[in-house]
């Protein structure tokens, strides 16, 4: 996948992670978790931006590594708000897949970089 288009998917993404957290219901447990959504949901797509103004391959390793602590945390938060009856399961089910997918593409991208190195 090409630049441009990832980061368009990640934007997207945290358009709709910040769409979802206005979504719930209003409680201690419910903002605290939207809050981490939030701020974790919108950081995929800030360390990706990040990562592609790298000054060298490592540099870019390391932007992606926290693209991919971020977009784990995000599926964390997703999970926490099905399981703890906050949100149903058929209403984040593409907010989670995406967040895997992107996840996924980080990952791979990381060990082609780490290849391309050695």
């Amino acid at each position: 996948m090409d630049e441009k288009t990832f980061k368009a998917r990640t934007k997207k993404l945290a358009v709709t992670i910040i769409k979802q957290a206005d979504k719930l219901p209003r409680s201690l447990a419910a903002d605290i978790i939207a809050k981490q959504l939030i701020r974790s949901g919108t950081s995929i797509g800030a360390n990706y931006r990040a990562a592609c103004r790298a000054k060298s391959t490592p540099d870019m390793i390391n932007k992606l590594k926290i693209v991919e602590e971020e977009s784990d945390e995000t599926e964390y938060w997703l999970e926490l708000l099905v399981e703890t009856g906050l949100t149903p399961q058929d209403q984040v089910a593409d907010l989670y897949k995406e967040t895997d997918e992107i996840l996924a593409m980080t990952i791979a991208s990381i060990k082609t970089l780490r290849a391309r190195k050695a």
